[in-house]
């Protein structure tokens, strides 16, 4: 059984690589589309030029943004980002599935809530508790 080899739109990752953005444009859909089109902001150009030096050697930290506006483009798989959830930076492993998406949609900003034991005088009950140890 062959191994099912992963496409976008039709197209191979490699075809995807050597695509340049224009092309790659007419592949998204039309919110991405619309957003390419007007071009990218400063951040997003700063967080580009920070991709193409990480690939030659050149920019040896992490890769770190705020740019959650980001749209995910071939110029960036394979790579690890940094993205800002608002407090911290989250790494994320670029992958051929995240083309098209944003940055902010695969960073999730909020955290499961997780409580600890009640402190003491919390509760009536918790004083007796603190107290049977």
């Amino acid at each position: 059984m062959a191994i099912k080899q992963f496409t976008f739109k039709g197209k191979t990752i490699e075809e995807l690589k050597t695509m340049d953005l224009k092309e790659f444009i007419e592949l998204v859909q039309s919110r991405q589309k619309r957003s390419l089109k007007r071009g990218f902001t400063d951040n997003q150009k700063k967080l580009l030029e920070k991709v193409k030096k990480a690939k030659q050697g050149i920019y040896k930290k992490p890769i770190k943004t705020h740019a959650r506006d980001m749209i995910v483009v071939p110029e960036l798989l394979d790579q690890i980002i940094h993205v800002h959830i608002g407090k911290e930076f989250v790494p994320i492993k670029i992958i051929p599935e995240m083309l098209g998406k944003f940055l902010g949609e695969l960073t999730l900003t909020r955290k499961r809530v997780e409580h600890s034991a009640p402190g003491v005088g919390a509760t009536k009950s918790s004083a007796a508790i603190t107290a049977k140890k």
